[in-house]
């Protein structure tokens, strides 16, 4: 419980938070001068008179400091209204707890206001509960349009601007759901306490002229979206400060029923919720810039925050083939199977593991009654889900008739994004390759020109899988991508060897090409969600996935499902591999090892170990294979560097046996090839079971993967199987871009 303390005892670090809270002229403004006055020795009813606030309201916040403090005057009691409504914290606090009406009740209760206000400010901002949310911002004049982005953050020692994007006759899209929370909220306003200490520190700012050059910055690098600029605050009166520069960009002020920090929170709890592009690295990154303005103030004192942020889902707008038709919608015709219950989840998770199984055996491994199990098969079968297969003879009783998935009944395209070469595939429900194409990719290709060959890359293979699939059991589409990647965003953020590809809105992008579910996974997630679909009972417990491709990832399955982490970039395992081998620099960072790149370590070790000479360069997948092909032939040098890459995998993979207690791991990928693959079985193998700390309690096994050499493309269509059919309970929100669990 805070420590009370009497209206007279005010601490200087107390006394300096109420100050600040009065001179926002906020919400707490009112709460903090009544306890400011007070201390000073002021009577009620004096306080009253001067703040034109009832006696009632004054004694119901004295004795509110007095019992609980700072944190008493932050949560308002029911009892007493504010003099002022600031709406743009309603609208805040409504945007992160959504839920109707309910939520607005909510809101008016911990605000202290009458569920009527709360109720006309939404009807204001026009996000009413029972409506398509169509926010209008009542800024001065109000902004146009009601797709709204906040775009970017100026702010120099006269004044903060904040830049927000429309576009022009766009519909907003439906709700998102919550991406940040009040976390990045709070980190966000203690960023911008430093960012403005160090701006007021500057004897004068950057002008009319440093904002213009980011005004103009900002409409290069979103040439398809209105900008407006909303200044915040500024220093000098309206008549002294120089104008703002002429330009495509318009000029707003914060609504007059809001403070500045209060509207720039409802700003980008809007964005938020209404796209998931706007996730939480989006603000995690204007955070990390303003930390790094206050940090580097004092080397730069007429220096100003730049902030913008990268391009959004759409920014390349619609995509045309050569022949100039549009490519958006060409592919029609899909639908989702539609699962009624987890038990029926379950149901087909114990058919698939099994292979082939009778009713009687499902309602012993699962534990449901017959009469349960015969309901289910019977809608499966119905469905085509189900086939029965031929009757077995009972030794008393009448035959059993086994069941089995209906291969034909689902398919799926997978789509792997790698540096060289694009792959898509089309399985069906059992695992089996319908359909492949590969095309080549380089890494310097324009983005927009990349998202259109990935489109046109999965249009020609659904095509040409066309007569295979049904139209009613295609699914939807898996995307593969190196990490690490921001799946809330659909965003690829920092590929290897795809720099120019780098926070690329990929997934978003790709939605806007096909009218079916769209997944975006890391390569080595989806690989182990192909082996775990494809694997069956061989795979039906906890392992780990070791990836090799450029560079080496790790896909969990852990407990029943896939595990993706916080940011579903769990798996990273070059800096595993770094530590276990004391490879770190002076400053402690864990080094880059080239030995988790194969296809660029291998052929470098082995041209230092006297091999002769590559027929193609070194670092590429030719020069890997060559290498390969001479190891498994014999040649001393390349078998060495293999073994010396495998070692070091090795010792990363010790980390995650002793870490996670599982024991099994799987090797595959690209270049985990015929001629290599016993070198990195055998090496690995060793390692995690001569050296881990409960070697005594386990073997731990060492496999190859099932999947072909398509482990990615293929894995990424299992991630949809994964989504519609695994029996999970819904314990987590939903991320952008995945299914519900069945």
């Amino acid at each position: 419980m805070p420590e009370a303390r009497p209206d007279g005892a005010l601490s200087p670090e107390h006394r300096a938070v109420l100050r600040r809270w009065a001179e926002e002229d906020g919400p707490l403004a009112t709460r903090a001068r009544v306890v400011l006055l007070a201390a000073d020795g002021l009577r009620d009813a004096e306080i009253s008179r001067r703040l034109g606030v009832s006696r009632q309201t004054v004694g119901s916040w004295r004795q509110r400091w007095t019992s609980a403090g700072v944190e008493g005057l932050e949560h308002r009691p029911r009892t007493g209204r504010p003099a002022t409504v600031d709406e743009a914290e309603v609208i805040t606090r409504t945007l992160l707890a959504p839920g109707g009406s309910g939520a607005s009740r909510a809101v008016a209760r911990e605000l202290g206001l009458s569920h009527a206000t709360v109720a006309g400010i939404r009807r204001r901002w026009r996000l009413t509960p029972h409506e398509a949310p169509a926010p209008s911002v009542p800024t001065v004049p109000p902004l146009p349009g009601a797709d709204v982005w906040v775009m970017g953050l100026y702010v120099d020692g006269e004044r903060a601007v904040l830049l927000a994007g429309t576009r022009r006759g766009s519909v907003p899209p439906a709700t998102a759901g919550t991406v940040i929370g009040t976390d990045v909220l709070a980190g966000l306003d203690r960023a911008l306490d430093g960012a403005l200490k160090a701006a007021h520190g500057v004897t004068r700012g950057s002008g009319a002229h440093g904002l213009g050059e980011y005004l103009a910055e900002a409409g290069r690098l979103h040439p398809d979206l209105a900008l407006h600029a909303v200044t915040l605050w500024e220093t000098r009166a309206r008549d002294d400060r120089p104008p703002l520069p002429e330009g495509p960009v318009t000029c707003h002020r914060i609504p007059v029923r809001s403070t500045w920090r209060t509207f720039l929170r409802a700003m980008i709890a809007l964005d938020s919720t209404s796209h998931p592009e706007s996730s939480r690295r989006v603000y995690l990154d204007l955070a990390a810039e303003l930390e790094r303005y206050a940090a580097a103030r004092s080397a730069s004192p007429y220096g100003a925050v730049r902030w913008l942020r990268e391009r959004v889902a759409g920014h390349l707008g619609p995509v045309r083939a050569v022949d100039g038709a549009d490519r958006s919608r060409s592919w029609s015709g899909v639908n989702q199977i539609d699962l009624g219950s987890f038990n029926e989840c379950v149901v087909i998770e114990t058919v698939r593991l099994s292979g082939t199984i009778t009713r009687g055996e499902i309602a012993h491994r699962t534990g449901l009654t017959q009469q349960s199990v015969s309901r289910i098969a019977r809608s499966l079968l119905d469905r085509g889900i189900l086939i029965e297969d031929a009757q077995r003879r009972a030794t008393s009783g009448k035959p059993r008739t086994p069941v089995r998935l209906c291969g034909t009944a689902a398919h799926a395209l997978g789509i792997h994004i790698d540096p060289e070469v694009l792959t898509a595939v089309v399985i069906d429900l059992d695992g089996a390759i319908v359909r492949t194409r590969t095309r080549p990719v380089t890494a310097d290709t324009d983005p927009a020109e990349f998202v259109e060959r990935v489109a046109a890359l999965g249009r020609e293979t659904l095509a040409e899988a066309r007569g295979a699939v049904r139209e009613d059991g295609f699914l939807g589409i898996g995307v593969a991508v190196p990490g690490p990647v921001d799946i809330a965003s659909g965003t690829v953020l920092g590929p290897p060897l795809m720099s120019a590809w780098g926070d690329l809105p990929l997934l978003y992008l790709l939605k806007d090409h096909f009218p079916c579910p769209v997944l975006m996974e890391k390569d080595s997630t989806a690989a182990a969600a192909g082996e775990r679909w494809i694997g069956r009972d061989r795979r039906a417990r906890d392992f780990a996935y070791l990836y090799l491709g450029t560079g080496v990832g790790t896909g969990l399955y852990l407990n029943g499902d896939l595990y993706r982490g916080i940011s579903a970039n769990a798996g990273e395992f070059g800096q595993l591999c770094a530590i276990a081998l004391g490879r770190v620099g002076e400053d402690g960072r864990p080094e880059m090892m080239t030995e988790c790149n194969p296809p660029v370590s291998v052929p470098d070790l082995a041209l230092r170990g006297g091999m002769r000479p590559l027929p193609t360069a070194s670092g590429s997948t030719a020069a890997y294979r060559a290498v390969g092909e001479a190891a498994a032939a014999g040649d001393p040098a390349a078998s060495a560097a293999v073994r010396e890459v495998a070692r070091a995998v090795g010792r990363g993979a010790l980390g995650l046996i002793d870490l996670l207690d599982i024991d099994l791991i799987v090797l595959g990928g690209p270049f985990f090839t015929e001629d290599v693959a016993g070198f990195y079985l055998d090496e690995i193998a060793r390692t995690v079971n001569e050296f881990p700390t409960a070697r005594r309690l386990r073997q731990v096994e060492v496999e190859p993967s099932v999947l072909s050499a398509e482990a990615a493309a293929v894995g990424a269509a299992s991630t949809i199987f994964h989504a519609t059919f695994a029996p999970r309970l819904r314990g987590r929100e939903g991320r952008a871009g995945h299914l519900p669990a069945g």
